[in-house]
């Protein structure tokens, strides 16, 4: 008997030099349990709100000087809805992360990447896609010095170039060669074709800009 009280007696000590205690233990399992809460109370609000954007909603899209109504959820990307709802898949889906810019367009008079817009901030916009730059059956005079430089491999990116290309001969009609790498920095080529690119924007831009 004296042993065992010996024991839990030194065991006691042993804990209280220690710093713990049963209070102590309590009041920590009483703060485990409210972040395990509030970790809860967070996920069923995160649900309750992909829940309300998952509705779809009516918009109008101006693209290409026309007016297209489509439904889209409110997180739909305009890559997404341009690709997937209009059928307008010349803007392409490569890293679908604002890095390559095959999804390039233009929106009211802005180059921006198609999968960092949503659709809904997107109406009321006008919005050039490649599909609608020159008359159909006829090259846009950028889409032409692509190809007179051979500014092309693959084909994938070459959308989003034309028409990062284009937005920026709109507003600069005699660039430099710096200012066009710089203009096109945000496009990449997976097969290298820089040369060809710079190339053909120049050629453009003595053609007479983007509306040569």
């Amino acid at each position: 008997m004296s042993a065992v009280s010996s024991s839990n007696g030194s065991t006691k000590d042993n804990l209280t030099k220690s710093g713990f205690s049963r209070r102590s233990w309590l009041r920590g399992a009483g703060i485990g349990t409210g972040v395990v809460g509030t970790g809860v109370l967070e996920q069923e609000a995160e649900a309750q709100q992909a829940k309300v954007m998952s509705g779809e909603v009516e918009i109008s899209l101006d693209i290409n000087g026309r007016k297209r109504p489509v439904k889209v959820e409110p997180r739909t990307t305009l890559l997404d809805a341009l690709r997937n709802r209009l059928d307008l898949t010349g803007a392409k889906r490569v890293c679908d992360r604002a890095t390559c810019g095959a999804c390039t367009v233009i929106v009211g008079g802005k180059v921006v990447y198609g999968c960092t817009m949503l659709a809904v901030d997107a109406a009321g916009k006008s919005i050039q896609t490649i599909e609608g730059i020159a008359p159909e059956g006829q090259l846009h005079p950028v889409s032409q010095a692509f190809v007179n430089n051979d500014a092309q491999q693959c084909g994938y990116c070459t959308p989003g170039f034309v028409m990062a290309a284009k937005g920026f001969l709109d507003k600069n009609q005699n660039p430099t060669e710096a200012q066009v790498d710089k203009a096109m920095a945000g496009n990449i080529c997976r097969c290298g074709t820089y040369v060809g690119v710079r190339k053909a924007v120049l050629e453009a831009a003595k053609r007479g800009g983007s509306n040569a």
